[in-house]
């Protein structure tokens, strides 16, 4: 037993909530994450609390099925009994919440935040994301219930039972419906993803170009018009009758006079119901005179939509509906009415109670079966048949409680599908194909299913659209028939395809770059390609939505847009913290580097923290799939042991190295690799494959690297094309794209854009922390050479304005200072408009200290600046360069540095043509003192 001091208390309390919509660093599937604090319960395991356990177990029982760490049943117990902290006892709770409503959710995990006492992360899976939320809330209470009940004016406060049913009511409401839910359950067998597209039962299944949807058993295969012809029963009738199908005699009418006319002119007994009504509602049936039709006309027109009512000849004999798909029978049910059976002691009250007691039975279409509702109509009924409900009917005597067979009016169904006789079904089969639906339930009204029903007599009395499965799947009697699986053949015929390919990129610098290439390689083979990105999300070329969109729910959206046959995602290290990919796998992950950067943030403090976020991508690809990774990354390289499919290397490491090494052994396992080779003729990017090299293309040839001079854009090339081999592309449709990808603003806005601005070379990128700005300084050095090599004045100047995010460390951004300063001449610093959590000026200032700190041990930079404004420290940039000069703006808002720079060119244009000379710029001599200056913004 532990040792404890004190009173336990109910401390135990949520502080954050997460759901992680796909694979995520907990977990392979969806889940919720919960952290939570456990106060003065850290110091009371469960053995140490006196009948915790007990009334634990006598609440749910059925938590002796875990589990839990030991692999068998009962192993949740013995922990419960050794003594384990209360987090890991919510996590169980949590998971037999669900089962409870009816969700079978196993998996789960509680561990707990390094460095910090009594809080732990709590991770479990979840069916339904509202279901699992309230679960892990309702847990929590439970559980500190338990420790100490909760009073109120001396009542308890908290009764489990009832909030238990709360729950699984709650559950009930947001849970698809029994036919959904059949559809839904077949396509998850056979591999097809799907994505609810709101919270009723509106559901895709498949993904982009290849999607089809649902709505219960409406698909997007059901043609509108017949949905309309069905509901339009007089119509319907006059159809079938017109292809020689029995069907009853009928007229539609608008008044009570006119309903008795025609009545009389069938002849009694007969029908009136509504012309547009659904599951049964409004039907009156077994009218036997003038007065039981104008007794009945209102109840059928209250549920009338276009106020017609039907009045048809009634027709005698059991109720069947046979389940037509695609044009075949599948299911016959016989339904029969919501009614009690006598025993001879209990009345027709008791008797409904009891039979609402069934746990099968619930309210509406929540359960299998629906529960009696006692009305006026109910009343008369049991009194036309000579009972009331206080009255005890004789033992196995049936008394009816609704004429007609609805499920959703509290009836039952006996299966009978394979004794309905071949006549029968060719007329069923016959009628969906005359309304044109290609899932029908077809009312037949025959003494017997059995026999012809030309021969005993008997119709068709209504066609339905979107017909209900539970009879079916759920019948009260007989064997369940699996309906579901039709209806997928005919949405996904065998060996049709339901998802598209998914190329996922990430890493610390060079994503958006990487994802565009391989976005542009598929582009120029005639796909439809859907990509998220930090700029935005682009369907076939067009930017849909301007945004950050390299989150989980982006790439939903890709998902859900029905032109896309190819998805690439930039997948950043903030959405899969927040929720997940967003997706179940990706057929390609490309790694392209583990940087320092966003450290600090939601728990990763640490390099290797941060590469096993980024390593979920990996984890993500299936045995089918590839991962793309850089081997000249350790940490990236490190990622192969989680990749179930095949690797690809991209290394740029030289031939005879280490990695260079471990990559042909690699390939002459007969794997993949990107490398580049060396000569005196220039870089030559390789693809190698088994003991086959294929030279793809010098990189000075490609318009990306600025002649071979940008290396972070060669690494990005090798990386796009290793993808591109890996997702079936052919070498020259990757050569060309890119040899056809270029840095225009067109193609790659915001990263490597060249504009001319009066004679200066203006260079934008969306550089942002230090080892980005190591690859950029790399590229500054080579650019500024050649452009020193062809100027005829002397050295031109490097001019960089600089920034990065606020929410890093203060290392981390005085560290892109110092940097810098060992590449530009001149540092204008500036500031994003989101400042994420710091004051005006604060980040800024440590970008200053870090390049003063470098120019005191003699760094390249002999002047810095503060500009926080990003436009005025452009402006600023321009007004301080000379034409020749060598200008980089690393920006946040791109859009509107590159519509100032436009707006600046055309202003210097006009300028010379009138004859203006614009002034020469003050620059700080290299021989001259530099002073302390207070930071400045210009207004």
């Amino acid at each position: 037993m532990t040792e404890t001091h004190g009173t336990p208390a109910p401390d135990l309390k949520i502080i954050e909530t997460r759901v992680y919509r796909g694979p995520n660093i907990w977990s392979y599937d969806p889940a919720i994450h919960l952290v939570v604090d456990l106060g003065s319960l850290e110091n009371f395991p469960s053995n140490t609390i006196p009948g915790f356990s007990e009334r634990l177990l006598a609440d749910l029982p059925r938590l002796d099925q875990h589990h839990c760490s030991r692999g068998r049943k009962g192993g949740f117990i013995e922990r419960l009994d050794e003594g384990t902290w209360l987090g890991h006892i919510a996590e169980h709770v949590s998971l037999q919440l669900q089962q409870e409503a009816g969700h079978d959710m196993r998996r789960g995990k509680t561990r707990q935040v390094k460095g910090t006492p009594g809080v732990y992360n709590i991770t479990y899976a979840y069916a339904d994301e509202a279901v699992g939320l309230a679960a892990g809330e309702l847990a929590v209470r439970f559980v500190n219930n338990l420790v100490q009940p909760q009073m109120k004016d001396g009542q308890p406060a908290f009764d489990f039972t009832t909030e238990l049913e709360k729950f699984i009511k709650q559950a009930e409401r947001t849970a698809f419906g029994p036919s959904t839910q059949a559809i839904v359950d077949e396509a998850v067998s056979r591999d097809i993803p799907w994505i609810r597209l709101n919270k009723a039962s509106l559901v895709q299944l498949g993904q982009g170009v290849h999607a089809k949807r649902i709505r219960a058993t409406m698909t997007s295969e059901t043609g509108s018009i017949a949905v309309d012809v069905a509901s339009d029963k007089d119509l319907t009738t006059r159809l079938l009758a017109s292809a020689g199908l029995p069907v009853p005699r009928s007229e539609s009418v608008r008044t009570v006079d006119a309903a008795v006319s025609i009545a009389n002119k069938i002849g009694y007994p007969v029908v009136c119901k509504p012309l547009d009504g659904n599951h049964g509602r409004g039907v009156c049936l077994n009218l036997q005179d003038a007065d039981a039709v104008r007794e009945a006309f209102p109840i059928a027109a209250e549920q009338s939509r276009r106020g017609f009512v039907i009045v048809e000849n009634f027709v005698t004999g059991k109720d069947y509906r046979c389940l037509i798909i695609n044009g075949r029978m599948e299911a016959i049910a016989e339904r029969v009415p919501a009614h009690v059976v006598g025993d001879g002691v209990h009345t027709v009250a008791e008797l409904v109670d009891i039979t609402n007691a069934d746990p099968r039975r619930g309210v509406g279409h929540e359960k299998i079966l629906t529960r009696i509702t006692v009305n006026n109509a109910a009343r008369q009924l049991v009194r036309d048949q000579g009972f009331e409900l206080d009255d005890v009917p004789p033992e196995d005597v049936m008394v009816k409680l609704t004429l007609t067979g609805n499920m959703s009016t509290g009836g039952i169904s006996i299966d009978r599908t394979w004794e309905a006789h071949p006549e029968n079904v060719e007329i069923a089969e016959e009628a969906a194909r005359m309304i044109g639906l290609d899932i029908a339930g077809i009312d037949f009204i025959c003494p017997d299913i059995t026999q012809p029903v030309r021969e005993t007599g008997g119709a068709i009395c209504e066609v339905n659209a979107a017909p209900g499965f539970r009879m079916h799947t759920n019948p009260t009697i007989g064997e369940p028939q699996y309906i579901a699986k039709p209806v997928v053949d005919m949405l996904f015929p065998p060996g049709a395809v339901s998802r598209i390919p998914i190329v996922a990129v990430t890493g610390t610098n060079g994503k958006t770059t990487t994802s565009r290439m391989i976005s542009h390689v598929f582009k120029g083979m005639g796909r439809k390609v859907g990509m998220t990105s930090t700029d935005g999300i682009v369907i076939d070329e067009r930017l849909v939505i301007r945004q950050d969109a390299s989150g989980p729910k982006s790439a939903r959206m890709v998902l859900q847009n029905p032109r896309v046959d190819f998805a690439v995602f930039e997948v950043a290290r903030g959405g899969i913290l927040r929720e997940g990919l967003g997706y179940e796998r990706n057929d390609v992950a490309v790694v392209l580097n583990v940087q320092p950067d966003h450290l600090g943030l939601r728990g990763i403090d640490t390099l290797e923290q941060l590469a096993d976020v980024k390593a979920v991508l990996v984890e993500a690809v299936p045995r089918t799939g590839y991962a793309v990774l850089n081997a000249d990354d350790p940490l990236v390289r490190k990622m192969r042991r989680k990749c179930s499919g095949q690797v690809v290397w991209f290394s740029m490491a030289e031939p005879g190295s280490e990695v260079r090494d471990y990559i042909e052994g690699h390939c002459r396992r007969g794997g993949r690799a990107v490398v580049l080779e060396r000569s005196d003729l220039g870089d030559m990017i390789v693809v190698k494959h088994g003991r086959r090299s294929m030279q793809l293309a010098w990189t000075h040839l490609l318009p990306a690297t600025f002649g071979g001079r940008a290396m972070m854009n060669v690494q990005n090339a090798m990386a796009a094309a290793a993808a591109a081999f890996a997702a079936g592309a052919p070498l020259h449709d990757i050569r060309q794209g890119l040899r056809t990808f270029n840095t225009s603003y067109y193609l790659s806005p915001g990263r490597l854009n060249e504009i001319d601005v009066d004679g200066r070379s203006v260079i934008v990128d969306y550089c942002h922390n230090a080892p980005a700005m190591r690859m950029l300084g790399d590229f500054v050095d080579r650019l500024g050479e050649s452009l020193s090599a062809s100027s005829e004045v002397g050295r031109p100047s490097r001019i960089g304005v600089i920034a990065t995010a606020g929410d890093r460390r203060d290392d981390d951004i005085r560290e892109l200072g110092e940097v810098a300063a060992q590449h530009f001449d001149v540092v204008i610093v500036r500031e994003d408009a989101r400042l994420r959590g710091r004051k005006r000026g604060e980040s800024a200032g440590l970008v200053q200290v870090g390049v003063r700190a470098a120019m005191d041990n003699s760094a390249r930079c002999r002047r810095v600046d503060v500009v926080l404004d990003e436009l005025e420290a452009v402006r600023f940039a321009l007004e301080r360069s000379n034409p020749g000069d060598l200008v980089i703006l690393c920006v946040d808002q791109h859009q509107s540095v590159l519509a100032e720079l436009e707006s600046v060119s055309h202003l210097a244009q006009a300028g010379a043509r009138s004859g203006d000379e614009g002034g020469d710029p003050d620059f700080v001599q290299p021989d001259e003192e530099i002073t302390e200056e207070t930071p400045r913004e210009l207004a």
